[in-house]
């Protein structure tokens, strides 16, 4: 008895002070068109450890294909079914209520993770004749126009189911704050008094869906998300019953976090900082 040896994955879980991780992409494991110094070798060393981690982005951007590559242009080492996407989680909400046409408001390389619905109105094509089953949000960014807002607006006042795939109030381009989804949706929300069903961070259901999704056994408790994002990645997560982990990478703000309210359950200078735990860990 006195030799059974510990796994590796329970002391690294213990020294890390997770069982399971959560990683958010832009802002925490890359940054401006290059990954976070010692990002790569952190996932590598979390792969090693036997740590359970997924990775969860709300980019609308990009089909779910495109950011794994992108993630292994970076260096990091990624199976498909280990990313978690806002597109795809919104195509599941709108056939878990039956919706088979669907008018898209997010960027069209993004549309190959709809593939099975009829796509009309929005950026798809022209102005749909008949409303669409549902309304999907994403981040357009320059392409919004005042038409696109106005179409989305007589979708959902006519009754199509609103789905917004992000909330996140900006991101960091290059060296700026940008607009991200979540002022539009707001916009739509408040025009039309209706409110959109969230796919994407801080939902509880695509928290509870990625949890779901690690080995079984693992309580959303012992598990935490590693973020940028005040709103979204931290207290979402915490909102979820996870723990909230945030980055100074990224959007990070220091007035941000300060008059946010939110209290993180850790503050990391960057992901890399998990790196020592892990490596240090020897059996």
């Amino acid at each position: 008895m006195g030799d059974r040896q510990v796994p590796r994955s329970v002391l690294s879980a213990s020294a890390l002070g997770a069982s399971a991780l959560l990683l958010d992409l832009d802002g925490t494991l890359y940054v401006a068109g290059a990954p976070v110094p010692g990002a790569p070798e952190t996932v590598a060393a979390l792969r090693g450890a036997g740590i359970p981690f997924r990775f969860v982005t709300n980019t609308t951007s990009r089909p779910r294909t495109a950011l794994v590559e992108r993630l292994r242009g970076y260096g990091f080492s990624v199976h498909d079914d280990e990313l978690l996407t806002p597109v795809v989680a919104g195509a599941r909400i709108a056939r878990a209520h039956g919706c088979s046409a669907l008018a898209p408001f997010l960027p069209a390389a993004a549309l190959a993770d709809l593939a099975g619905f009829e796509l009309m109105g929005g950026i798809a094509s022209a102005r749909a004749s008949r409303r669409p089953d549902a309304v999907l949000v994403g981040d357009l960014a320059e392409q919004w126009s005042y038409a696109l807002m106005q179409e989305a607006f007589e979708y959902v006042l006519d009754g199509a189911l609103f789905i917004a795939l992000s909330r996140d109030r900006y991101w960091r381009r290059g060296d700026a704050i940008a607009l991200d989804a979540g002022p539009f949706v707001a916009g739509l929300e408040y025009a039309a008094s209706r409110t959109a069903m969230l796919a994407g961070k801080p939902s509880p259901e695509f928290f509870g869906a990625a949890v779901a999704s690690l080995p079984p056994g693992l309580a959303s408790a012992q598990v935490a998300m590693i973020g940028d994002d005040l709103w979204s990645d931290v207290r979402g997560a915490q909102d979820a019953g996870l723990r909230g982990w945030l980055v100074r990478t990224g959007k990070f703000r220091e007035d941000a976090l300060r008059e946010s309210g939110v209290v993180p359950d850790r503050i990391l200078a960057s992901v890399a900082d998990l790196r020592p735990a892990l490596e240090g860990t020897r059996v």
